[in-house]
């Protein structure tokens, strides 16, 4: 039960994390309506606002049902920050929920005070509207930035459910997968998934192991070669006998390099929390400074009191809690309707440090699919054109995939060619038919070789994946080279990154001649080939060791450990849903151009909130100090604090729809 128990557990803790973060939103969700509902008669019945607005609202016990309002949204609306206040005293880590914890506390306590007899004016509405904004910031912002992760549910369901066990009479029995063990034998029909790891006993296929090597097309297997567990068998049936269940199995540890690499990601701590906690300090000790002075300068209490209440609650900005979450909100959004798709907002403004990009080859900088690249006649007596004609007559009833290259090759030329009869498979070295009367064959270089065949060192010198030869009548007659074409926007991507002064390589699992060929086509800072999964994380790794900030882009399984490794992980969206769902990033449109356009939004995002941190905290500089009531003619009353505040919030919020003008000059 070892495997079966070890994906539902992390399954299990997946869940429930992303079940936290939706419940999450939809609590400030309904805190925020509610609050909000409960925020207009408290305006309504505040004497100060009242004063403001030139009207007058009064009845026997208005204050006191003023203060049962007031309670209300203090209780039901503040209360995600008193807990969270109380979280981060217990890690002595005060930052956003301990500052509006902190305000929010000391104006209902003061307001409290005054309803039932001491001297002053009450805070309510400033309590109400506060706990409102900071509600609202907190919605925006869970909402623009949840990411429950579904990738370690994506890449449990890579695995069936169920398995063929072979008895020893050669029958077979349906079994969970769960209860297979190391030695058992399992039946793989064409279509179906491995079940576990394992070598190959009896049959020859063609497993296509894309979304868990990246390798772009299917690989034969045949006795003795192994395979691993979710890898689709593609044609023929499979006998395999079981090596590695459990977590010694290749799919759970990718899982855990995932989970690990997420983990430690999740650690960074928010910019606005940094400011908060500097604030809660300032504030606190501003309060006590305010008090203790004017009662040492012989003032009344009730005086001192009012000035320590107005600092501490000028301390909190309303700004500092909208600062963040709106121009995340409209970065996420606006990188939405441009092919970005943000997962993380802490990668997202890394990318303004970004020194190194690290692209997987198939998929990513090519476009996944085999295609014919050249095809040449080495016989007078054929024409290129011919060549491609007679090889297409003879792959056309093959499902390989080199076959389907050479068919879409020959639709997208609009060729006609002849019925091919007498058709037989040359195991392992192609296939064989006869094409209006003469003897065709569509071979391997392997096959020239076996049989002494000579053609020019040349050809088989280019650093190509796939390179298929003609025969006629034994006669070398011509070839064609496929490969995993580039993607047209791939060198436009590269030679914008370089020109920001960010170095470019690429991992990939594919072979080193095929990765020289698209290292040398796009003119890469350098490349690593034949790469296993967890090297590529390691080459991360390395590269960060020595100062890299690396962003890795990726669309298999294979690349979801080192998309987790990364500074910045970017799937290209048309890859796996588990690379999609590790990635902080995704490239909705599979462009590698959206890449260097991501980074200069990475970096205009970041100086619009660096602009708000500023405008929400230079209010505090400036009223601060004037509330105290230290600086004679000039002390701010309430009032005065309130309309500041105001004005802030404003200009955070114009500043940060700014940024839709930054995105479109980019």
């Amino acid at each position: 039960m070892e495997h079966q128990d070890h994906n539902s557990h992390k399954q299990e803790e997946h869940h429930d994390h992303g079940g936290h973060h939706g419940h999450m939103l939809q609590d400030f969700k309904r805190r925020f309506w509610v609050s909000m509902i409960l925020t207009v008669p408290v305006l309504l019945l505040s004497k100060m606002i009242q004063e403001w607005v030139g009207m007058e609202i009064s009845f026997s016990g208005d204050k006191y049902v003023l203060f049962g309002l007031a309670s209300a949204i203090y209780f039901y609306g503040g209360w995600p920050f008193l807990k969270g206040l109380k979280e981060e005293v217990q890690q002595r880590k005060p930052a956003m929920m301990t500052l509006i914890a902190l305000a929010i506390t000391v104006a209902y306590g003061y307001s409290t005070a005054v309803t039932f007899g001491l001297e002053g004016k009450g805070f309510f509405w400033e309590l109400a509207t506060l706990i409102d904004l900071m509600l609202l910031g907190h919605w925006i912002e869970m909402k623009s930035v949840m990411n429950a992760s579904g990738a370690l549910d994506e890449l449990a369901r890579l695995m069936p459910s169920t398995a063929h066990k072979l008895g020893e009479g050669g029958e077979t029995k349906e079994v969970k997968i769960a209860d297979l063990k190391a030695g058992d034998r399992v039946l793989i029909k064409p279509g179906e998934k491995i079940p576990a790891d394992g070598k190959v006993v009896d049959g020859s296929s063609y497993v296509n192991e894309a979304m868990l090597t990246g390798e772009s097309k299917p690989v034969k297997k045949e006795k003795n070669d192994e395979v691993v567990g979710g890898a689709v068998n593609e044609q023929g049936s499979l006998q395999i006998e079981v090596k590695k269940v459990g977590e010694e199995a290749y799919l759970s540890r990718v899982i855990d390099m995932v989970k690990g690499a997420q983990e430690t990601k999740s650690k960074t701590q928010n910019l606005a929390d940094k400011a908060a906690g500097w604030l809660f300090y300032i504030s606190l000790g501003a309060g006590v400074i305010t008090l203790v002075v004017w009662l040492v300068l012989g003032k009344e209490f009730d005086f001192a009191l009012e000035r320590m209440v107005t600092v501490m609650i000028i301390a909190c900005p309303h700004a500092l809690g909208l600062a963040m979450p709106l121009v995340t909100a409209i970065s996420t959004s606006l990188a939405a309707k441009n092919g970005l798709l943000i997962r993380n907002r802490t990668a997202f403004e890394r990318a303004r440090k970004v020194t190194m990009v690290i692209f997987d080859k198939t998929g990513t900088l090519t476009a996944g699919d085999f295609g014919v690249k050249t095809y040449k006649s080495l016989l007078e007596e054929f024409t290129d054109e011919d060549v491609l004609k007679l090889t297409a007559a003879v792959e056309q009833k093959s499902e390989h995939p080199i076959a389907t290259g050479i068919m879409k090759k020959a639709k997208e030329e609009e060729l006609d060619f002849s019925e091919a009869n007498d058709y037989e498979n040359i195991t392992g070295e192609g296939v064989k038919a006869s094409v209006d009367g003469r003897q065709v064959m569509v071979v391997s270089p392997g096959y020239l070789k076996k049989h002494k065949l000579e053609v020019s060192s040349e050809i088989k010198e280019e650093g190509v994946e796939t390179l298929v030869f003609l025969l006629v009548d034994d006669s070398v007659a011509g070839y064609l080279k496929l490969a995993d074409e580039v993607r047209d926007s791939s060198q436009t991507a590269v030679s914008a990154l370089q020109k920001a002064s960010i170095k470019v390589l690429m991992a990939t699992g594919d072979n080193e001649a095929a990765a020289k060929a698209v290292s040398g086509e796009l003119g890469l800072d350098g490349y690593h080939a034949e790469v296993l999964p967890e090297d590529k994380q390691a080459i991360i790794k390395a590269a960060q060791e020595k100062g890299e900030v690396v962003v890795m882009t990726g669309d298999g399984v294979n690349d979801a450990p080192a998309l987790a490794q990364a500074d910045i992980g970017v799937a290209i969206g048309s890859g796996t849903d588990v690379a999609a769902e590790t990635a902080d990033i995704v490239l909705v449109n599979s462009d590698p151009t959206d890449l260097s356009a991501m980074i200069a939004f990475g970096k205009a995002t970041y100086q619009k909130m660096i602009q708000n941190l500023f405008w929400a905290t230079a209010y505090n500089a400036i009223a601060l100090p004037l509330a105290t009531g230290f600086i004679p003619k000039l002390m701010v009353s309430p009032a005065l604090g309130a309309v500041l505040m105001s004005l802030s919030t404003i200009v955070v919020a114009i500043n940060a729809q700014l940024l839709k003008k930054k995105f479109k000059q980019d």
